[in-house]
């Protein structure tokens, strides 16, 4: 099963022909269900191969410009890479803004942890093993310089790692900028639906990607077929999807801006971000995650109260727009901190619910 058209296509194109189907076949073959094969094929096992994994990593490698390992979740891909690449003893750079659970599981392991924001200063990467980025981060939505950190990372002998999880494949290609893989949690936008926990691992490095695939086999953190078909069936709307959400966000942003209820706007798609400068250097489009900063807990509760169409939800990157309070969840961010994202309603009347329930 090919990995459709090739990357001189645009966006829409590519997520939409992303399997090479011939005469008298569907346009996605439906999900594989099989614990055992004949052997003798390129199959022999459940937790080793299925056909369902494969398609998808086709299409996800394709829009990455590498090879894609797919994991039953965002922290199931990163948790593998990083026992891969990582040994007792040696030093990792973490963002101390990224996602706080990456910063627990790596606190875990017997390595020296390094933390760095991610708009820098960044330390000296000599003797470093790993640098992971996360750009944009998640709450804050800073964004750090993916090839300068690079080049200066694999100058000092160190990987570079990047979690594209809130850019998503089309809007930010960091292989192609010269991190050694990307992590993504393809639950968000990937997926897109709010119905499935999915992730996975691209690098450029083949054998890297074996390790990773061999890491996945043993450990036994392999994607259900079926949760593979539905992210694969969702990914073809992922450019109309992101268009939309960022149409809502760029909405939302010019509406929220001044409100006096409002403080810490930020999305990088907007001009006057601390972030659009590096971001609009290396991101090929920008998302529909905003975060701002309401009162206290009570105003965010009765923000929700008042919504019609925004949901309190821990995720992002679906159809509907949701709001989460992040300190809830241990972010060190204040309590009226939210990241909004913004879904794919009419976009007249995604404002005026967010205007009213203000």
């Amino acid at each position: 099963m090919g990995s459709g058209v090739g990357p001189e296509y645009g966006d829409g194109t590519r997520v939409v022909h992303t399997v090479s189907a011939g005469a008298g076949e569907p346009f996605l073959a439906g999900p594989v269900f099989a614990s055992a094969y004949h052997l003798g094929g390129e199959n022999t096992y459940g937790r080793s191969h299925n056909p369902t994994w494969r398609a998808l990593e086709a299409a996800l490698g394709s829009l990455d410009g590498g090879e894609a390992v797919l994991f039953p979740s965002g922290m199931a891909a990163i948790s593998t890479f990083l026992r891969v690449v990582l040994r007792p003893g040696d030093t990792v750079v973490l963002p101390s803004d990224g996602y706080y659970l990456t910063r627990d599981l790596v606190a875990e392991l017997p390595v020296t942890v390094v933390e760095a924001p991610t708009t820098g200063p960044y330390p000296s990467f000599d003797g470093v093993r790993l640098v992971l980025l996360e750009s944009p981060s998640n709450p804050g939505l800073d964004v750090c310089d993916i090839a300068a950190l690079a080049a200066a990372a694999h100058e000092a002998g160190a990987l570079l790692a990047v979690d594209n999880t809130t850019a998503t494949p089309l809007g930010q290609r960091p292989l192609e900028l010269g991190a050694d893989a990307v992590v993504s949690s393809d639950t968000k936008a990937v997926a897109g639906h709010s119905d499935v926990l999915l992730g996975h691992v691209s690098t450029v490095d083949h054998a890297l990607a074996e390790e990773v695939r061999a890491a996945r086999t043993v450990g036994g953190a392999i994607p259900g077929p079926f949760e593979a078909w539905l992210a694969h069936r969702g990914l073809g709307t992922l450019d109309l999807r992101l268009t939309r959400q960022a149409e809502n966000a760029a909405a939302l942003h010019a509406a929220l801006t001044g409100r006096p209820e409002v403080t810490g706007l930020r999305w990088p798609g907007a001009p006057e971000d601390p972030a659009h400068a590096v971001a609009a250097k290396q991101m090929r489009r920008f998302g529909g995650v905003l975060t701002f900063v309401l009162r206290d807990a009570a105003a965010v509760a009765a923000f929700l109260e008042r919504s019609r169409l925004v949901a309190a939800s821990t995720s992002f990157g679906g159809l509907h727009t949701t709001l989460d309070r992040r300190a809830q969840w241990g972010d060190p961010v204040p309590e009226g901190l939210v990241r909004l994202s913004a879904g794919c309603e009419d976009t007249a009347d995604l404002v005026a619910d967010v205007l009213a329930s203000l």
